[in-house]
């Protein structure tokens, strides 16, 4: 992809000063999009929008704070951005008989069997399943905590200002979230 020309000349910021951080955090820029939306499809683009975006208001970017903090609020920005534009989804039970406009016609779902793709094989070896599940189905503003925290490291005021909330609010998200964790995962309190 060719980048469009939107840097200052005169800024200090620069198009290489700009692919040095990309190359440096591009995997922990994917982890995080990953924990995020729960799969490698949602990741890949929330990545490559977080990255454009970030390249596009590069000029605005304070070459005296962390980049990562930076590129991670905006990976939060892009993930509730597609998060709000996804139509509500409705849930159908595969157990549930599913009702066609036709008399006496039946409906069968086909369900992919997964256990042979080698991508799902993969996936299954880096990251454990049970917590990604457990974490897909916890809060955004709680996942998006406990994911900086817990899988970034990241300390609170550094959450606080990815997350643009306070620090109390954010303490709260994390006790809050890892508490929905453990409950999820069937660990004791």
């Amino acid at each position: 992809m060719e980048w469009t020309n939107t840097l200052s000349k005169e800024g200090t910021n620069s198009r290489g000063e700009f692919d040095a951080l990309v190359r440096r955090c591009h995997r922990q820029a994917y982890n995080i999009a990953y924990r995020l939306a729960g799969n490698h499809a949602d990741a890949e683009d929330i990545t490559q929008e977080a990255f454009l975006r970030a390249y596009r208001f590069f000029d605005r970017y304070n070459s005296q704070m962390p980049f990562e903090n930076w590129l991670y609020r905006i990976i939060s920005n892009v993930f509730i951005d597609e998060l709000r534009k996804k139509p509500k989804v409705r849930l159908q039970s595969i157990d549930q008989p599913i009702s066609s406009s036709e008399p006496d016609s039946e409906v069968r779902l086909e369900l992919p069997d997964q256990t042979n793709d080698p991508e799902w094989m993969m996936m299954q070896v880096e990251l454990d399943e049970t917590l990604q599940n457990a974490l897909s189905s916890i809060p955004v503003d709680f996942r998006q905590a406990v994911v900086l925290a817990d899988v970034e490291g990241m300390s609170y005021e550094e959450i606080a200002d990815v997350m643009g909330c306070s620090l109390g609010t954010v303490r709260s998200r994390l006790h809050r979230g890892r508490k929905m964790l453990r409950a999820r995962l069937g660990q004791p309190k």
